[in-house]
C-alpha cells in the first residue's frame, strides 16, 4: 500500500537512501519503535524507588498486569518465560498503534515483520519442550499409541508449522485491513474528521491483535511444558 507521506521515509530520502526507504518502510518504522521503547524503558527504570514516579507507575501496572495474566494461564512454571512473552506483546502493540499516527507506518502491516515475531515464538516453544522433557519431547508428536505414529506425526508437524502461518497472517491481515480502510477514508472523506471513528476503533483492534498474539504464544508455551498424553 502506497502511503501519501511518511516522515521517516522522507528523512531517508533526504540522506540519499531513496530505494531502501521506499522498499523497506516496515524496517525503518521497526527501528523507530525499538528506539522509542528503549528510550522510554530507560527513562522509566532510571532511579527506581519505593515511591515510584509516574513513568515507573505506568510500567509497573503494565508489567504486573501482564505477569498476573500469564501466571494465571501457565502457573508458576511460566514465570521464567514471561520476559519473552511480555517483550513481544509490548513490541507488537506499539507497532500496531503507531499506524494511527499520521505520517507513520505500522511495521506489523508487513508480512516480514509479523513473520519475524511469529517464528521466534514457535521456535521458543520447542526450546521449552526440550528443556522440560529432553528427548521425550518427541512424544508430543507421536500420539497415544505406537501404531498411530505414521498418521499422527505428519499431522502434528503440519499443525506446528501452521502455528507460524496463523500468528503471521492473522496479525498482518487485521493491521493491513485497518490501514486500507483508513487510506480509503482519507482519500474520500477528508484528512481527519471522517476517519476519526475508525481510528478510535483502531486502538481497540491494535490491543486485541497484540493480546491474541500473546495469548496464543502462552498457550503454545503451556502445551510444550505439559507431559504428552
Amino acid at each position: 500500500m502506497e502511503h501519501p507521506y511518511l516522515f521517516f521515509v522522507k528523512f531517508f530520502e533526504l540522506i540519499g537512501l531513496d530505494h531502501f526507504a521506499h522498499s523497506y518502510p516496515h524496517v525503518i518504522y521497526s527501528w523507530v519503535v525499538m528506539i522509542f521503547l528503549i528510550v522510554i524503558s530507560a527513562f522509566a527504570s532510571k532511579g527506581i524507588s519505593m515511591i515510584p514516579s509516574k513513568a515507573q507507575n505506568v510500567f509497573e501496572v503494565i508489567i504486573s498486569g501482564l505477569e498476573d495474566f500469564m501466571i494465571s494461564v501457565t502457573g508458576e512454571e511460566g514465570r521464567w518465560v514471561f520476559p519473552v512473552a511480555a517483550t513481544v506483546f509490548i513490541y507488537v502493540f506499539t507497532c500496531n498503534i503507531v499506524g494511527l499516527i499520521p505520517g507513520f507506518f505500522p511495521p506489523t502491516a508487513n508480512l516480514n515483520t509479523t513473520l519475524s515475531c511469529a517464528l521466534p515464538m514457535v521456535i521458543f516453544t520447542h526450546i521449552i519442550g526440550i528443556k522440560y522433557h529432553g528427548v521425550k519431547y518427541i512424544k508430543h508428536f507421536l500420539g497415544p499409541v505406537w501404531w498411530m505414529i505414521p498418521i499422527i506425526f505428519p499431522i502434528e508437524v503440519i499443525s506446528h508449522l501452521a502455528r507460524i502461518l496463523s500468528l503471521t497472517v492473522r496479525l498482518f491481515g487485521n493491521i493491513m485491513g485497518h490501514e486500507l480502510v483508513l487510506a480509503i477514508l482519507f482519500s474520500l472523506a477528508g484528512l481527519f474528521f471522517a476517519p476519526l471513528p475508525i481510528m478510535a476503533l483502531g486502538i481497540f483492534v491494535c490491543f486485541v491483535q497484540a493480546f491474541v498474539f500473546l495469548l496464543l504464544s502462552i498457550m503454545y508455551f503451556t502445551g510444550a511444558m505439559e507431559h504428552a498424553h
